[in-house]
């Protein structure tokens, strides 16, 4: 009797389990949220061999609950890589889950050749942007964009943000950006001699170049909400750059948070990094 009872008891388990498992197989697969993280490396967005780009999908994603994190690397706007964006994207998961990520490279100044002058970089970020709004559906991510970027990165991010007021952009995250290159000319020798090339000129000899070419002359009422860091020791791009960003910004009531980086240079550490991802994302709120 006892061999029975334990038969029929281990027998509803079994069966009692099977029908769960059975019902959470079919809830899959009529759940469009189901889906799996999905990486897609060089994706080309352009014909120039630069112009490709890396995108992060994340799992369960839909098109109305999943926004997008753009990064711009920097180098200047003559060196670096969309792969820079991989030191931090494990900081920016943990800061904005569920949000699909996207890096992308640019073409980038030759001082040999002299190609690809300023507007490149600028019209590569547009391109990119255009790219990525025309795969939304089929990746089955939103139309939210969080633009973001560190140094020229943060430059062309800001630049394409505050000059092009494209309703869809809901955020600017910008670590150390240039945004004023008129004031940033003569900073160092190689600020000079750099900013003269990629420019085609000086501020005296081609002032329109870099006027059309500073964050800081863009700002109006019609701006997304911007964070940006900046490090007090910052000997590439100095805090000035920074704090003529936050005076334009006040000007035009934009809301904006401008958080000053004590001991930290161009570049920041991880746990940095980490917290004022944290801060970006609690300013910036649910999209």
């Amino acid at each position: 009797m006892k061999q029975s009872i334990l038969f029929i008891r281990s027998f509803l388990i079994l069966f009692i389990s099977s029908v769960f498992l059975f019902s959470c197989a079919i809830d899959q697969e009529k759940n469009p949220d189901v889906l799996p993280a999905l990486e897609i490396s060089n994706v080309p967005y352009g014909s120039d061999t630069r112009q490709k780009m890396d995108i992060f999908l994340p799992a369960g994603r839909s098109s109305d609950k999943t926004p997008v994190i753009i990064y711009i690397h920097g180098g200047a706007w003559i060196d670096g890589d969309k792969s820079e964006f991989l030191q931090v994207k494990p900081l920016v998961e943990q800061s904005f889950p569920g949000f699909a990520m996207i890096s992308f490279n640019y073409r980038l100044f030759d001082f040999v050749s002299k190609q690809n002058r300023f507007p490149a970089q600028e019209e590569d970020v547009k391109a990119a942007l255009q790219f990525i709004r025309s795969k939304l559906k089929e990746w089955n991510i939103s139309e939210k964009i969080i633009l973001s970027g560190a140094s020229a990165g943060g430059h062309l991010a800001l630049l394409h943000g505050l000059k092009n007021k494209e309703s869809d952009i809901k955020g600017l995250i910008a670590f150390f950006p240039p945004t004023d290159l008129t004031s940033l000319f003569g900073f160092n020798n190689l600020t000079t001699l750099g900013l003269t090339e990629i420019m085609g000129g000086t501020p005296l000899t081609v002032p329109a170049n870099y006027q059309n070419a500073s964050p800081v002359n863009f700002a109006s009422s019609e701006d997304p909400p911007i964070i940006f860091f900046h490090g007090e020791t910052d000997q590439v791009v100095p805090i000035s750059q920074s704090e003529k960003l936050e005076t334009a910004l006040k000007n035009v009531q934009i809301r904006h948070q401008f958080i000053r980086v004590p001991n930290q240079g161009h570049g920041f550490a991880a746990d940095t990094n980490a917290a004022l991802l944290r801060q970006a994302k609690s300013f910036l709120g649910e999209l």
